[in-house]
């Protein structure tokens, strides 16, 4: 046995093996040739169970195999963190988990085994709950998944953030591509906040405000375009919090969680809708026929931002094309998804591998399409990009993740991106679904999991 086995603190694993042997403690230990208070304290964790008495253990009991590794208490440990963290208990210490993982290791996978059942018993009734239209479909989903959820219901439209921006950009003299500088002297002379420009730890967060409230500090790495998208949603918190209020009441959301998921978004779509006023980027997208590169140029954003801001152009007397956008990274996790068409986002089944998105990893840096039929037989036209953001510098931590804008096939002559391509015809049309869980092609090759039940 290694050193590490030997130190491992595996007392009541010796306790069942003895016991399984028919053996008192005191017999074991005269066995063993060391005293019953001596082997006490192994069985109780307090002395280490040594190569010495291991030799005499094998000679005594035989395998020893159930002591060590049998259920590898490091994967265990690992493996309970992140079970109980889901449900909530995330105060439990490594101390506590490695005993819990080292001394009770089939309770341990009970305990795994039952969280599971748990989480596909969640997901089923989920799935059944789309499929049934039920009153409270999606309460049961996480608070961001259901601020979400209101956005979709919205056509991630909200009219009066978009009109309201679209005045203040008038009312301040904004112009396309060049709005950071005369955001940052409304934010100091209505507010009193400074914006300051440093190179701040890298992190989820985009912008943070000192404890006075004073001082916006942004990272350096953000382009212009960024930083005033920042100081857009900062000036939507600190002027119209009230409208974004207003709006989050109407969603019916009560709880503090759904109430903070819901502020970020109304106020990050807020400072989309600044940045890229909704008459001057509607006409700006048709006349360009929604070239999303030379949209990002003529309003000074990233690739990613213009798709999210053309997913929202869903005014009733100047509609847009009824686009949809996902954002993904390369584990398959969904961080965005939104809609101003009644398309759905399968939120219980996962994502579809035949997906263009997720070939946009291998292909960084070109924009990808793809004619895709769904089950149901309706045909979209994507189109996808593998897009960064993060500090700048050899070895410096980078997000990754692609992006796809997509919207249904009979639009899809209005874009650049379907100019010379087949688009009409079915045999260039990929079959794929909304995720294995709930999706009903069985002949499929990349099928990774049955069909839930009910669907």
């Amino acid at each position: 046995m290694n050193s590490e086995s030997s130190h491992r603190h595996l007392g009541l694993r010796l306790v069942k093996l003895r016991e399984a042997h028919g053996l008192s403690q005191a017999q074991l230990a005269q066995q063993l040739g060391v005293s019953p208070s001596y082997l006490n304290q192994i069985e109780r964790n307090k002395r280490p169970l040594t190569a010495g008495v291991q030799q005499r253990l094998r000679g005594a009991l035989g395998d020893l195999s159930s002591l060590f590794d049998a259920d590898d208490p490091a994967a265990l440990q690992q493996a309970l963190d992140e079970t109980l963290r889901d449900l909530g208990l995330a105060d439990v210490s490594p101390t506590e988990l490695r005993a819990l993982a080292g001394n009770l290791p089939q309770v341990s996978q009970a305990l795994l085994q039952l969280h599971r059942r748990h989480l596909a018993l969640r997901e089923h009734a989920a799935a059944l709950e789309f499929q049934l239209g039920e009153p409270g479909a999606g309460l049961s989903l996480p608070a961001g998944d259901q601020v979400r959820d209101f956005f979709n219901r919205m056509h991630n439209h909200i009219p009066e953030l978009d009109d309201l921006a679209e005045a203040l950009f008038d009312d301040w003299g904004l112009q396309p591509g060049h709005v950071a500088p005369r955001l940052q002297q409304v934010l100091a002379d209505r507010h009193g906040v400074l914006v300051e420009v440093a190179p701040l730890q890298a992190g989820r967060e985009k912008r943070l405000l000192d404890a006075s409230g004073r001082t916006l500090w942004l990272p350096d790495y953000l382009e212009p375009g960024q930083q005033a998208f920042q100081m857009a949603a900062e000036l939507a918190l600190r002027g119209h919090g009230e409208r974004i209020d207003a709006v989050i009441a109407r969603a019916g959301f009560h709880d503090d969680a759904r109430i903070a998921q819901a502020r970020i978004g109304l106020s990050n779509y807020f400072a989309g809708a600044l940045v890229m006023p909704y008459g001057r980027f509607l006409r700006a997208a048709e006349h360009n026929g929604y070239d999303i590169e030379l949209l990002a140029h003529q309003f000074g954003v990233g690739f990613e931002a213009v798709c999210h801001r053309l997913s929202t152009l869903a005014r009733r007397s100047a509609p847009g094309l009824p686009f949809f956008f996902i954002r993904v990274d390369r584990a398959g996790n969904v961080s965005k998804r939104h809609s101003a068409t009644d398309f759905h986002f399968s939120q219980v089944g996962g994502s579809c591998p035949l997906w263009i998105v997720y070939e946009a990893f291998n292909q960084p840096g070109r924009i990808l399409t793809q004619t895709a039929r769904m089950p149901d037989g309706r045909r979209h036209f994507w189109l996808a990009r593998q897009v960064s953001s993060g500090p700048v510098g050899h070895g410096k931590p980078r997000k990754t993740f692609a992006v796809a804008l997509g919207c249904d096939l009979q639009h899809a002559e209005r874009l650049v991106y379907s100019r010379g391509l087949d688009i009409q015809s079915p045999g260039n049309s990929v079959s794929i679904g909304p995720g294995c869980r709930v999706c009903p092609r069985e002949d499929c090759m990349q099928r990774a999991f049955a069909q839930l039940p009910g669907r």
